[in-house]
């Protein structure tokens, strides 16, 4: 696995100058968010010569770029903004090649109007699941077209917000290019911290050979199993996820692709970094 950040975590004047902070932490590998280059994360348009720098840029310090976020609520109950989240999609995912990436990763989103991280309680019915094929079904057409392929997050706010609802999705979908980005916190958040062996080894178990990237974040769980159970999130070895363990499911089921940092704040990278350095056994 390579061990990569989400460029974000940088505060910095431009895109050259994020790449630069992530080549300073011995790192190579990054996600980029287009806000690191002075537009939205979800952009309207993306000028071609803005791409041809960010690739440039890319490739002049020796960085891959593991991918892109797309994130956005792909089941916006209010139908007029969630056309503008695809339209956006649209133009992310036809400039993913161009700034140096073959993923776009996303978010499968809910029905809270205000805050595409809360969960709601029409998440769960037929009509969101719906939404969610009729907004995947046109970004796969166009990631199909340009050689891109789709990550989709299980979250627990979202309407897939599991490996058994995830692995639904996919059978149901059929494409070679949705896969998976595997983030073993947000897996366990809504089981408590007791269950993640049995969540984890499940999820691999179904997710196993989709998966593309997997995401490094740690989780803090308070509450009775199964009882509600409140969680935080916060830097990688900072809360109750078995490093160890998750990492040799992750193997076991042969994913050598690139590992990401993220919910962490720059004074705290250098330290999650030698982290997940010893863990992943790599210099």
């Amino acid at each position: 696995m390579q061990l990569g950040i989400f460029a974000r975590t940088f505060s910095r004047p431009g895109f050259v100058e994020t790449f630069d902070a992530v080549k300073e932490h011995g790192l190579n590998c990054l996600q980029f968010n287009f806000a690191c280059a002075g537009l939205s994360s979800m952009p309207e348009s993306i000028e071609p010569a803005l791409a041809h720098r960010i690739r440039a840029a890319i490739e002049a310090k020796s960085l891959s770029m593991a991918a892109v976020s797309g994130t956005c609520n792909l089941i916006h109950p209010d139908p007029i903004q969630r056309a503008k989240n695809l339209n956006c999609l649209r133009t992310i995912i036809r400039a993913a090649r161009e700034i140096g990436t073959q993923i776009v990763t996303l978010c499968t989103g809910t029905r809270d109007a205000q805050d595409m991280w809360k969960a709601h309680p029409e998440n769960s019915s037929p009509e969101a699941w719906h939404d969610l094929l009729r907004s995947i079904e046109p970004l796969l057409t166009i990631a199909e077209e340009y050689g891109i392929m789709l990550g989709i997050e299980p979250e627990p706010a979202n309407v897939i917000n599991s490996a058994q609802s995830a692995d639904k999705f996919l059978r149901e979908v059929k494409s070679t290019s949705l896969r998976i980005v595997f983030d073993a916190a947000n897996l366990v958040a809504s089981h408590g911290i007791e269950q993640q062996s049995r969540v984890l080894s499940e999820a691999c178990d179904l997710l196993g050979s989709e998966i593309v990237i997997a995401h490094a974040k740690d989780l803090v769980v308070a509450g009775s199993p199964g009882v509600n159970p409140s969680y935080t999130t916060v830097a990688a070895g900072k809360g109750q996820l078995a490093y160890d363990f998750y990492i040799s499911i992750l193997q076991k089921a042969g994913f050598v692709g690139p590992m990401i940092l993220h919910s962490l704040n720059e004074d705290e990278v250098p330290e999650a970094i030698g982290l997940m350095r010893e863990k992943l056994n790599v210099s």
